[in-house]
């Protein structure tokens, strides 16, 4: 039966618990391999057989999939689904379909990336991407101490369609920097010299060395470097590796909290990172939609905040953080 729902070309995987129960919901994330999801799925399947639903998982061949995201949803339509929890990789572009699978009677809970308008989903669980991003610029601030004040910052982001948690990280960053933002939600059109370039790293390590590469030829002064995440962190320091940038003076600082990247801090590649909870996020997503039921939420804030902390083998007076041991306690992938 499952093969019939899938679209040929469509979706990198879709797939079921072996044992088909009477209710039916989906978790469709961007990709199938970044550990950040992989961990996500798993804790939606844990949930799910302790619920004892059918769980149907999904992902985008890429990060930035659109069209993977919205077969995966019309594939959930077809099956009958009480609702899904999605990671959306183009935050307005999969607008019109979540508000087609709510208008068929699905509950739509988004994960980590937030809709653009937030309100096309039913809520909303996720990490302040734009607390994460102060987190980090906030450290590297205070770890620099006077030279922040003539930095010079390369930016890594995830794409050029600038989806949700892109802007956040990034602006959150700047701010907590000392950056003037001037449209919190957009990045790119600030005006502080210290912003030595951005660079689109799809979150990809291999990518995000190239990233790096290219930042290099613009910014070979660079000191500072802002990731989307940490898989593009490592590929940052391959790069700055290969010109003899690896010793210590370039801050590389990110946001998500798997192993490798925790363990990453703890080599001095990283000098800080934000931890996030991708397993905490999925379960609850379940949760919520097997009892047809949303947790109350803050209604300033707009989303529930599933947390994030700063994890770093150099505090900064001023900026909370936990130790490198704390962060592999928790950690994920």
């Amino acid at each position: 039966m499952l093969k019939k729902l899938l679209l040929a070309g469509s979706i990198l995987a879709l797939s079921a618990l072996p044992v088909l129960a009477d209710e039916t919901i989906g978790l469709i994330t961007k990709t199938e391999t970044n550990p950040f999801f992989v961990k996500m799925r798993e804790g939606a399947q844990a949930k799910a057989k302790e619920l004892g639903i059918t769980l149907i998982t999904a992902a985008g061949k890429y990060d930035g999939d659109n069209d993977g995201q919205v077969a995966a949803i019309e594939n959930l339509i077809a099956a009958g689904a009480k609702g899904f929890a999605i990671v959306p990789s183009d935050s307005k572009a999969i607008v019109p379909t979540i508000k087609k699978a709510r208008d068929a009677g699905l509950m739509v809970i988004v994960l980590d990336t937030p809709l653009d308008p937030m309100n096309a989903a039913d809520a909303t669980f996720a990490t302040d991407n734009r607390k994460a991003g102060m987190l980090i610029g906030e450290w590297a601030k205070g770890t620099l101490g006077d030279k922040a004040a003539d930095a010079k910052v390369v930016f890594l982001d995830l794409a050029t369609n600038q989806p949700t948690v892109d802007f956040l990280r990034d602006q959150g960053f700047m701010q907590g920097f000392g950056i003037d933002v001037k449209d919190p939600n957009k990045i790119g059109d600030e005006s502080d010299p210290r912003i030595c370039d951005h660079e689109i790293s799809q979150g990809d390590q291999e990518k995000g060395r190239t990233a790096m590469e290219n930042a290099l030829q613009k910014c070979p002064e660079v000191n500072v470097v802002y990731t989307i995440n940490e898989p593009a962190a490592a590929g940052a320091w391959e790069a700055l590796k290969a010109v003899g940038k690896d010793d210590g003076s370039v801050l590389i600082v990110s946001i998500d909290g798997g192993c490798p990247g925790v363990k990453n801090v703890q080599a001095g590649v990283i000098g800080a990172t934000s931890q996030q909870y991708p397993l905490k996020m999925a379960a609850m997503a379940l949760e919520a939609i097997h009892a047809g039921k949303i947790p109350a939420i803050d209604p300033a804030v707009g989303f529930l905040d599933t947390g994030a902390q700063l994890i770093t083998a150099k505090p900064v007076d001023g900026v909370p953080s936990i130790s490198v041991d704390e962060g592999l306690k928790l950690c994920w992938g």
